[in-house]
């Protein structure tokens, strides 16, 4: 029976360019983990969005002299010509900056104030004096308390991963002008999550431990372990959703953004069904009595707190909503051993690379060297060897070396009447193939699930050294058909097998196999106006059905005439090009 699978994806921050630690953190395994559920017949729902309220879009459009608006616009297309290159297949991918969304926050925001969760209170906020202005915590730092780590934010410490209050922190400045800061009373609303602490201590005990990755798991323990304080949902910034009360006290103030972005998840799967015509459809993803549900949650670590303490604890004062089953954040990807940074110009801005490289080429390095349980790192001239040595010369030779041999003398898939016990060992591994992938990739070990099909394609090119079917083409025809066509058949499995990894280059292996339909799918951009403005979502319809199982082409099927999958690349010329490049944005900078 299929299952509803919800993928829910990081929200970027829209004040900045995506960089290729962003794509290998989050949307590169949540597309894979989306591609394969479909193919295996589920109903995936996968949302995302451009998050565009805050202090930091107010700042950054101030230093650029331009409106907010104008700003998030700007990004957010940028973010969505990134993934429509990248092929990321979001079913729907939209903006906090939009009337739906502000309607499902505030809607939020009053379903958590009549169930009695929220309360108001007046509390001690950063204040810079110098910039006449109240502070968001993300911009306050100082000495932690707990560690002694001195350059811990004023929401959380990045050493021991201690969350607290800015007022915690020894000697606290702002990290705008470095200024020491103080604190001022402000009235704002509070969520009780002391409250909510037992109800999230049993929903986390009935998460299977093997299915959590063991840093998330421990990080979500350990905060737990602490205890929970009242946290507050509203600020003292003027852009962003007001909050909807009628208290004139509360007209300057906003939702605070990690509370309405996370909200996010909800309201753009509402505004997905929407458009689908279909208001009512987003209840069978969300719904707790909707039936089989699955909702995962793919972000990078530094979101670890949100995603399975606050979020969690939002669903849960809210009522009716299916909690997360899974959230594999990932680890850090660092640039030549060094940790990125877009301010010191030291990054790989994926505007930019993405139109040196085909698409699957970075899709490959990235989920080849995913940092799912440590940091990983990008170098140029690892790129250049994997690409090479692996994507060309192991999945790319052998589809080039099989189709075109198959092209040129048959035209179309040859019969096999007498398969060898070496021949249905081969085809037996495609079963046994397609079995190791989706079980690693439903565990979320995206990593291993590609390592595992590469050895399909590693092993059938071993297969064809030892029967040289370019000699038994003279020797013994037959013999040579029964070879061809039993590597053809590998072929056109690993063009399913890679679909979720490699969707551009799969699609084409399928076309030179003869295949009308193809399965991996592209999203497209939708032009939407609402009382807010004009803006544009990304959205997609996808290949569904039954097709995560190996099947046989049938004898006969005509091919059409291959072309090479990948180019290869030029060791010295592109690592010292691209080093160049970095060396000369890093000196900018």
């Amino acid at each position: 029976m299929a299952k509803s699978i919800f993928i829910g994806v990081g929200w970027p921050y829209a004040n900045g360019p995506l960089h290729v630690g962003h794509l290998a953190g989050a949307y590169l395994p949540a597309d894979v983990f989306a591609r394969y559920h479909r193919l295996n017949g589920n109903q995936v729902l996968m949302v995302s969005g451009s998050d565009c309220h805050g202090t930091p879009i107010t700042l950054r459009a101030e230093d650029e002299g331009v409106t907010p608006q104008h700003l998030i616009g700007r990004y957010h297309r940028s973010f969505v010509k990134t993934f429509l290159r990248s092929q990321i297949s979001f079913d729907w991918y939209t903006q906090t900056f939009s009337a739906h969304h502000h309607a499902a926050a505030q809607a939020f925001f009053l379903r958590l104030l009549e169930r009695r969760h929220l309360s108001r209170r007046v509390v001690r906020a950063p204040y810079s004096a110098s910039l006449g202005r109240f502070l968001p915590d993300r911009y306050v730092q100082g000495t932690c308390a707990a560690c002694g780590f001195d350059a811990a934010r004023g929401d959380q410490c990045d050493k021991c991963g201690r969350v607290h209050d800015a007022e915690e922190l020894i000697d606290p400045i702002s990290m705008l002008d470095h200024a020491p800061i103080g604190f001022r009373e402000t009235e704002h609303f509070m969520i009780g999550l002391p409250e909510l602490e037992g109800d999230l201590l049993e929903w986390l005990a009935a998460r299977p431990s093997a299915d959590w990755r063991p840093n998330v798991l421990a990080f979500t323990r350990n905060w737990l372990n602490r205890g929970l304080k009242d946290r507050a949902i509203t600020r003292d910034i003027e852009w962003g959703v007001p909050v909807p009360v009628p208290d004139r006290s509360f007209k300057t103030k906003r939702l605070y953004v990690w509370f309405d972005a996370v909200i996010g998840y909800l309201s753009a799967s509402k505004e997905w069904a929407t458009f689908q015509s279909d208001p009512d459809s987003w209840h069978q993803w969300w719904d707790t009595e909707a039936g089989d549900v699955q909702a995962y949650y793919f972000i990078g670590k530094d979101n670890i707190p949100f995603h399975t303490i606050i979020w969690p604890a939002l669903l849960i004062a809210h009522g009716g909503l299916h909690l997360p089953d899974g959230v594999p954040a990932n680890e850090f990807l660092n640039l030549e051993g060094r940790k990125m940074s877009t301010s010191q110009g030291w990054a790989l801005g994926l505007p930019d690379i993405e139109t040196r490289y085909d698409p699957d080429q970075l899709r490959y390095y990235l989920l080849a060297n995913a940092p799912e349980t440590r940091d990983a790192n990008w170098s140029w001239e690892d790129f250049v060897r994997r690409s090479n040595d692996e994507l060309v010369a192991v999945w790319g030779n052998l589809a080039n070396r099989v189709l075109g041999i198959a092209w040129r003398n048959y035209g179309r898939v040859p019969p096999a009447d007498n398969l060898t016990q070496e021949d249905r060992n081969l085809l037996d591994r495609i079963d046994r193939t397609f079995e190791r992938v989706g079980a690693a990739i439903e565990a979320q070990r995206i990593r291993e699930a590609l390592r595992d099909a590469m050895t399909l394609a590693h092993n059938t090119n071993a297969y064809l050294a030892r029967q040289e079917p370019w000699k038994l083409l003279k020797s013994n025809p037959g013999r040579a058909a029964e070879v061809i066509y039993s590597a053809l058949q590998v072929v056109d499995n690993l063009s399913v097998l890679l679909s979720p990894f490699l969707p551009e280059s799969s699609d084409r292996a399928r076309h030179f196999l003869g295949h009308s339909e193809m399965i991996a799918g592209c999203g497209t951009e939708i032009p939407v106006n609402d009382e807010l403005g004009a803006r544009t979502v990304l959205s997609g319809t996808y290949a569904s059905g039954a097709r995560w199982k190996a099947t046989r082409l049938p004898v006969g099927q005509v091919l059409r005439e291959p072309g090479p999958l990948f180019k290869k690349l030029d060791q010295a010329t592109v690592v010292e090009e691209e080093l160049a490049r970095l060396r000369a944005a890093r000196s900018r900078d």
